[in-house]
């Protein structure tokens, strides 16, 4: 077997000592006699992974007793509509317009409300993030909400908008569980699993209780509303099993791993660095403002189009694999979640280095 240095921004790196254990427990979970894939969510032994893993995931945030954790489908993507359907009282609220998913949650929420974009960093192909410090928000609006890591176009919040106020609401699907964070200053914060906690199809909301509640706009499906969910412990339907339950494995590795204010230690390591190799470069060169700079999404171009592909997929015949940037960005995207060891920077690093010589 040989693994690859994977730098895919989502499905992405899953810890190895995660997988492994999966491995040994695919066929007989803990002496059941069968798999987490077959076993009813109804009984015991699946009540026990659900449990452990929200008691855990509420000890790595030090999530307040007055948030609930929900574990539901559909994605980040379908956050979109449920987060206006459950919040929109008055039918609007503020957008922080800083890539790809910011934008299309704003588009969503135009069907249920007004969406106002409060600020946007379009005009520099989203290579920065705007001043959040006075938006015009007004007191009818009913949430501001932000994406917090851009995994497309690598920027961060650093210091978080002051929303006069008003509840934050933060899709933090691909910094989820990178660094400490406290749940108070937000409303709802949320993230599809995939780019840095587990597998695809699972995402995790963790909601203030005074929003959940019964009136949610007329026509939320069953299945949307918050309240369905947090009074059925997520398990109103058939929930993802298996994702929840490597969610589970990966918040007990976060765990003996230190925690959260470790693994941003180390994310802050290895980020630096690619980040020092970036600024020093000749050839390559970062895309993002150096204050945004995120933590898990690295972007760098060249300044040819062939120079880029040829990197690629030299690159990928080295074992660094899934470099490519996104369409809209070009060049190169390395996506450096807390399961990438620091020795893959490393390697991706001496290669650019190496690629530089042979190529400058």
């Amino acid at each position: 077997m040989s693994r690859v240095y994977n730098f895919s921004a989502g499905p992405a790196v899953l810890p190895e000592e995660v997988l492994l254990e999966a491995q040994r427990e695919m066929l007989d979970y803990h002496g059941c006699g069968m798999s987490v894939n077959e076993m009813s969510h109804r009984s015991k032994t699946f009540d026990s992974i659900i449990q452990t893993a929200e008691q855990d995931l509420r000890d790595l945030y030090n999530i307040p007793d007055n948030y609930k954790v929900l574990f539901l489908q559909g994605g980040a993507s379908q956050q979109f509509a449920a987060i206006p359907m459950n919040l929109m009282k008055n039918k609007k609220a503020g957008y922080i317009i800083t890539g790809q998913w910011a934008k299309k949650a704003c588009q969503e929420a135009s069907i249920y409300g007004e969406a106002v974009q409060l600020a946007s960093s379009a005009d520099k192909t989203f290579s920065y993030l705007p001043d959040c410090s006075d938006l015009p928000i007004t007191d009818d609006m009913d949430y501001v909400y932000i994406c917090k890591n851009n995994t497309i176009y690598g920027t961060h919040f650093n210091t978080l908008p002051n929303t006069k106020g008003k509840d934050l609401v933060a899709d933090v699907s691909s910094c989820f569980l990178s660094e400490p964070e406290d749940i108070s200053k937000y409303g709802i914060i949320y993230g599809g699993v995939q780019k840095n906690v587990g597998p695809a199809g699972l995402v995790i909301s963790i909601i203030r209780e005074d929003l959940i509640r019964d009136d949610v706009l007329p026509f939320t499906p069953t299945m949307l509303k918050f309240k369905t969910q947090a009074d059925n412990g997520s398990l109103y339907n058939t929930p993802n099993c298996w994702s929840i339950y490597i969610c589970g494995l990966v918040f007990k590795w976060l765990k003996a791993q230190g925690g959260l204010v470790e693994m941003q230690k180390r994310n802050e390591e290895k980020a630096k660095i690619l980040y020092d190799y970036l600024d020093q470069s000749k050839m390559f060169k970062g895309t993002v403002r150096v204050e945004d700079r995120s933590l898990m999404n690295v972007p760098f171009v060249t300044d040819s189009e062939e120079l880029n592909a040829k990197f690629i997929k030299e690159a990928t015949a080295e074992g660094l694999v899934s470099l490519k940037g996104h369409r809209t960005v070009g060049g190169m995207r390395a996506s450096i979640y807390n399961a990438m060891p620091k020795e893959g920077v490393e390697k991706l690093v001496a290669f650019m280095d190496q690629f530089e010589k042979a190529n400058g």
